[in-house]
């Protein structure tokens, strides 16, 4: 095959936004209970890829998320999607985690794990939005990142990707380990048949708490996580604007005046 790649993914449960969402004004979290959990769909991207790298090179996909029991649900789906092993790290100790403790929080259970070659995270939470665990987590491990990545290549120990910026592309070459955040056009994530859904629900799921994971208690769940959520709000709807038709004499003066600029006139 290849180069036997040992690579994680880390994912996360979020409320399906298109059943809305409800939020506690007192504390400023999502109230999640009684919503339906989905898998982050930008971390679906970074499962396929991940499984796409083990189908091309060899090797094991871990997939890895923190959350209540119920999120043994998503790591299932991610199993289906041919994931090999499932970590759920889930604890009350855990609770109310900001990106800071989350990150500190999957570094350890990665220690744990051993070595890997790579590890995947999606471009964002859509719950959060924030697109800062992915780079707070290898810090924590210290190890190189690339994100925003759009297209990659292996070759031997070495990974080449392309990072989508706003004005192109970027070509960004690294040895591994490494982690990568991946962007939603990087690939088209498979559709688990019922079969792959069947094997996947006969799998074990490992869970860990934070005793196994021998973690500083100051650095976890809300004694752990330095931001709060002081305020939450909904924005205001946009207004529809105003349609002008018809040439503008401001705007063609100025646009007269810029042509003579770059003439020299």
């Amino acid at each position: 095959m290849g180069v036997n790649l040992q690579i994680a993914v880390c994912i996360k449960q979020v409320p399906d936004i298109h059943e809305g969402l409800q939020v506690n004004r007192e504390t400023g979290t999502i109230i999640r209970e009684g919503m339906q959990g989905i898998v982050n769909p930008f971390d679906e991207y970074a499962v396929e890829e991940a499984v796409r790298c083990k189908e091309r090179n060899g090797g094991e996909v871990v997939v890895i998320t923190m959350g209540p029991l119920e999120a043994e649900e998503a790591l299932i789906k991610c199993l289906s999607m041919k994931a090999d092993r499932a970590v759920l790290l889930s604890d009350k100790k855990f609770a109310g985690s900001d990106t800071m403790a989350t990150s500190y929080t999957l570094a350890s259970a990665i220690r744990k794990m051993g070595q890997f070659d790579l590890i995947f995270c999606g471009q964002r939470a859509i719950d959060g939005e924030t697109g800062q665990v992915g780079p707070m987590l290898a810090e924590n491990l210290h190890v190189p990142q690339i994100t925003y990545v759009s297209e990659l290549e292996i070759q031997g120990k070495e990974v080449i990707a392309k990072r989508q910026l706003e004005g192109g592309l970027l070509v960004v070459r690294c040895r591994m380990p490494l982690l990568i955040t991946v962007v939603k056009g990087i690939n088209v994530p498979r559709v688990p048949t019922y079969s792959d859904l069947s094997d996947a629900m006969e799998k074990d799921i490992t869970t860990w708490s934070a005793d196994d994971l021998g973690v500083e208690a100051s650095r976890i769940g809300l004694r752990g996580s330095p931001t709060t959520v002081t305020r939450v709000w909904t924005p205001p709807l946009r207004q529809g604007g105003e349609v002008l038709k018809g040439e503008s004499p401001e705007l063609s003066h100025y646009l007269a005046g810029v042509l003579l600029d770059i003439l020299g006139g």
